[in-house]
């Protein structure tokens, strides 16, 4: 009896020995797999939505605020109590985690509303197929303002920004051209932010076109042509100074006198506007001669 029961005894052990072991190996097969599970749902990230044009420009939040503060603190120091945080902020949340052919208007209503301010009369200059002149004009002369001279186009010039469903909420590889989508980002931003600098403009306002181009040197389909021509407002703009300039040694294409031109002065007074247009506007054109001052056109004008 005492074998017996020994025998007994020790089968139990090893039945619950075995039983302890198989329950371990369960156990341990259930955390592998529950590992291997995870870590395949983690590898497996969406992939970034791809587009045809340059991606959000790096380290995109520290030129935002480098040129806000730079904008607020030395160029317009009158401008002091914008909060440039906010400002930024505020375009942030316009894209990111967005699908970049679905932004509206309301995205960047509050960005608008942050960073607008007041345009002096008389210093508004609007420019088509003209961006390097226009410009290279209001750095000399600080008695004209551009969009881009102003807190928004300042921030935003020549940068890019889109954003994206999956995370980190930024595409940084790739941004939707126009082509590809009207209402994304970019094309969204200009559109608000050209529409508030025309309704902002009073006195005279400055028009600089390209004569030497091919297409007209008045498009309806430009920025100038679709929307800034049409927030002019005729209680507040006195008089609309067309200046069409030619390239320097370029074709003429087009004259004050131009098909395109009349189109532009048709369009200016049915709104009621007072218009003159001056081709080669001789200290826009001085300015284009100190990169050609031995050119027969640079000698003519001197």
């Amino acid at each position: 009896m005492p074998f017996r029961q020994g025998s007994a005894r020790t089968r139990q052990r090893t039945v619950l020995l075995v039983g302890i072991l198989v329950l371990l190996a369960a156990l341990v097969l259930a955390v592998v797999l529950a590992s291997v599970l995870t870590r395949g749902k983690q590898g497996v990230s969406p992939k970034m939505l791809k587009w045809k044009d340059r991606g959000t420009t790096k380290n995109l939040q520290e030129v935002i605020l480098g040129r806000c503060y730079s904008y607020v603190m030395a160029r317009y120091p009158q401008l002091g109590d914008k909060d440039c945080l906010k400002i930024w902020e505020s375009l942030k949340h316009a894209f990111i985690y967005k699908n970049p052919c679905n932004i509206t208007s309301e995205d960047y209503q509050p960005l608008m509303e942050l960073a607008s301010h007041p345009i002096p009369c008389n210093k508004s200059l609007f420019w088509s197929k003209t961006s390097d002149l226009a410009h290279r004009y209001t750095k000399s002369n600080q008695n004209f303002l551009t969009l881009e001279d102003t807190l928004l186009g300042y921030m935003a010039d020549r940068v890019s920004w889109c954003g994206d469903p999956s995370a980190p909420g930024i595409n940084y590889e790739s941004c939707p051209k126009r082509s590809e989508c009207e209402s994304n980002p970019s094309s969204v931003f200009w559109k608000m932010a050209s529409k508030m600098f025309a309704e902002a403009a009073c006195g005279v306002v400055q028009v600089m076109l390209n004569g030497s181009v091919e297409v007209g040197a008045f498009r309806s389909s430009s920025i100038f042509g679709s929307i800034e021509i049409f927030n002019l407002n005729p209680d507040k703009v006195s008089a609309v100074h067309i200046w069409l300039m030619h390239d320097i040694g370029g074709p003429q294409s087009e004259s004050c006198s131009g098909h395109s031109i009349k189109r532009l002065k048709s369009i200016l007074e049915e709104r009621n506007f007072k218009i003159t247009c001056e081709d080669n506007y001789r200290p826009v054109q001085l300015l284009q001669c100190v990169q050609n001052p031995d050119h027969t056109d640079c000698r003519l004008c001197t």
